[in-house]
């Protein structure tokens, strides 16, 4: 077995090619595209290079054939108990010695950089893309969801990871049963003048960006740190979604036009970008514009859920989903939602989830790995 770090061009295009060769007979395969892994190891791009170490690799067998590859890196921001290292992008043959050979391979690199554990497979980035290994439900992955084929939980805990915390993914159908405590307090809400439902407006995005701004703050930021959203960035991320908002599936609610609480998904992106092979220059990116256009997008993605403190345990989220509901199964070809995972760890965020009437369907988990193997393993403490 060879190791063969990723410098030139043909071995960052081999390492973008290797999975669709892998996956080649999975229906489920969706392949990310090229330009959002590359940015990942720009280092123009990627801000966490300017704290971090990245490197790339590929692993040849006897006959210089690629059996495997990976990413590891280190990220002085990611703190944990003990200095941790990661791997991701982490792709190979249903070989245990091969998968071996890279996990020690991984090791050694973080061991020379003063780490003593590494976790995988995760981003040299945010939580949000590329994090996690699925252990359950093996459907089509979301746009920025890792997917890989089932062996990879064997691979990984024959070698001696375990498991970190679990990512839930929550999904429930459109055209499902609502719980009837939600139509029983959207009727009570429906009663009261002051309050109203509204869907947001591509050409109102200066508007729902103020009332983001100030929900999210106000529902989420304690949980955040104390970190707030800033209007600005909010907007720029809005102009950024803007030609895939969906007018009819993201829904904020007013008292007498102030805001109090929202409901914001957007399209699943991969439905559309699986018919791209992972390319997006030019043709591609027409090819998108037409293929949003006739093909039916039959998933839409949670993103952020929230309301603001005085009218949490109201009732105003079970008034804002059925007015919601009702308009997007009238005006939509939706039939399924699905929630950004939620990590394990977060028992108010898995409440939040299990009461809109919501189903687990995909796990994934994030394995972590201790050097010292006599060190007692300890999971993600609980929020």
């Amino acid at each position: 077995m060879n190791a063969v770090k990723v410098t030139n061009d043909a071995e960052k295009r081999e390492f973008l090619e290797f999975p669709p060769r892998l996956y080649k007979n999975d229906k489920n395969y969706i392949r990310p595209l090229n330009k959002d892994i590359q940015d990942v190891f720009d280092k123009k791009k990627n801000k966490f290079f300017k704290t971090g170490e990245c490197e790339r690799f590929l692993f040849k067998n006897i006959q210089n054939k690629t059996v495997g590859k990976v990413a590891v890196f280190v990220n002085k921001k990611y703190k944990q108990e003990q200095p941790t290292g990661g791997i991701g992008f982490f792709d190979c043959i249903n070989d245990q010695e091969t998968a071996n050979f890279i996990f020690d391979f991984c090791k050694n690199w973080l061991q020379e950089r003063g780490m003593e554990a590494m976790d995988g497979s995760i981003n040299f980035g945010e939580r949000d893309k590329f994090w996690g290994i699925v252990t359950d439900g093996f459907d089509e992955p979301l746009y920025g969801m890792n997917y890989n084929l089932p062996y990879y939980k064997d691979l990984f805990e024959n070698y001696g990871f375990q498991i970190y915390f679990n990512q839930l993914c929550y999904s429930r159908p459109v055209h499902g049963d609502v719980s009837r405590v939600f139509t029983v307090m959207h009727a009570k809400h429906a009663k009261n003048p002051a309050i109203s439902a509204k869907p947001m407006k591509k050409n109102q995005l200066e508007k729902f960006a103020k009332d983001f701004t100030e929900v999210y703050n106000k529902a989420w930021a304690e949980h955040g740190g104390g970190k707030e959203m800033e209007y600005a960035k909010t907007l720029k991320m809005f102009k950024a979604m803007k030609p895939v908002i969906n007018e009819h599936i993201s829904w904020f609610v007013y008292e007498n036009e102030k805001p109090i609480a929202m409901w914001m998904n957007i399209p699943d992106l991969n439905q559309w970008f699986k018919y791209l092979r992972g390319k997006f220059g030019i043709w591609e990116k027409l090819k998108f514009l037409w293929v949003k256009k006739v093909r039916k997008n039959t998933k839409m993605v949670g993103i952020v859920f929230g309301v603001v403190p005085e009218w949490q345990r109201t009732g105003i989220d079970g008034y804002m989903i059925w007015e919601g509901t009702k308009h997007l199964r009238k005006h939509t070809d939706f039939e399924v939602t699905e929630l950004q995972w939620i990590g394990d760890f977060n028992p108010k965020m898995m409440k939040i989830a299990e009461s809109l009437d919501t189903t687990v369907t995909r796990k994934l988990a994030t394995y972590r790995y201790l050097f010292d193997r006599n060190k007692p393993f300890e999971r993600h403490r609980t929020l």
